[in-house]
């Protein structure tokens, strides 16, 4: 068994405008971060419709369709943008993240990371916001569950910023277990404790600015690693969003480069315990480069000693 690293060169093709947070220049970060690790290295496929639409309705993949520029940038709202590339970006980080589930399923790999932009935890079922365009972890458990039979999955989302795509997604869905830390107040608004969907399946945890690694090691210990043992997921997936760094520019919970490590440790004994090490982790945010590189560089290297 081992790591799989799924990367998307279409990442590159995905541009946006000059000054904007969310760059290009991410996904070399990230490729410098993974350059040492021994890892299957795989290059991602072009996402299916069929999987899109487990998740998304046709009239939203034919409204980006029809949105996408022939030249510059169609801006969506105040900070997402389509560039030329950023569809086929999006569509290929959604056959990324498939391939994922498919080859640890299937025992091809123990566990799973997939490097690709543009992120996807803020699409929600008909509106692209926060940088994202599909719900690119949403459609991957999805996969999971419904073609591979998946009984139980868990979501983890510890990017800085809360998940509301994957919430809106997954309002519904009594299957999945979403999990949130994120900080608050900060965009989007949402991720209050008091939001736990149609049947009691999300749990927010909010955690307030500076208050760095104690609180958010204990919120984990003590109200999501419970959960996610409670429902003895056949698949954990990570929404891995590295912007609660203290360096990073568009948050300020202070976490260090160190907690990024603690946490795969601590997923990964879970999965370890219910789902035979089953781990895919996707990317989502992260906006200081240097950060970026080693907050990845811990998280996937923690997930390659747990691979072997």
């Amino acid at each position: 068994m081992t790591t799989l690293l799924i990367n998307s060169p279409e990442s590159e093709n995905h541009l946006t405008p000059p000054g904007h947070p969310e760059q290009v220049a991410r996904y070399a970060a990230v490729q410098a971060g993974l350059s040492h690790l021994d890892l299957l290295r795989r290059d991602a496929p072009l996402g299916l419709d069929e999987d899109i639409l487990r998740a998304h309705p046709a009239r939203y993949l034919a409204k980006l369709r029809a949105a996408s520029p022939a030249t510059g940038w169609a801006q969506l709202d105040g900070d997402t943008f389509l560039s030329v590339g950023s569809l086929n970006a999006a569509l290929y980080a959604v056959g990324g993240a498939c391939a994922a589930v498919d080859a640890v399923l299937s025992s091809k790999a123990k566990n799973a990371f997939l490097a690709a932009r543009p992120p996807g935890h803020h699409a929600e079922s008909e509106t692209a916001m926060g940088f994202c365009l599909l719900g690119t972890v949403s459609i991957a458990a999805l996969r999971a569950l419904n073609h591979h039979n998946l009984a139980r999955v868990a979501i983890v989302d510890f990017d800085v910023h809360h998940g509301n795509g994957t919430q809106d997604l997954f309002w519904n869905e009594s299957r999945a277990l979403f999990c949130s830390s994120h900080q608050m107040p900060l965009y989007p608004g949402t991720g209050n404790p008091t939001e736990t969907g149609a049947h009691g399946q999300i749990l927010n945890v909010p955690l307030s600015e500076a208050t760095g690694s104690g609180p958010m090691r204990e919120a984990y210990e003590s109200l999501i690693f419970p959960r996610i043992a409670a429902l003895k997921p056949d698949l954990i997936l990570i929404s891995a969003g590295f912007d609660a760094h203290e360096a990073d520019p568009l948050a300020g919970l202070e976490w260090q480069t160190d907690d990024y490590a603690w946490l795969t440790q601590r997923i990964c004994d879970l999965a370890d315990a219910h789902c035979a090490g089953r781990v895919v982790s996707c990317l989502e945010g992260g906006y200081d480069l240097p950060a970026l590189t080693a907050s990845v560089a811990a998280h996937v290297g923690v997930l390659q000693e747990r691979g072997k």
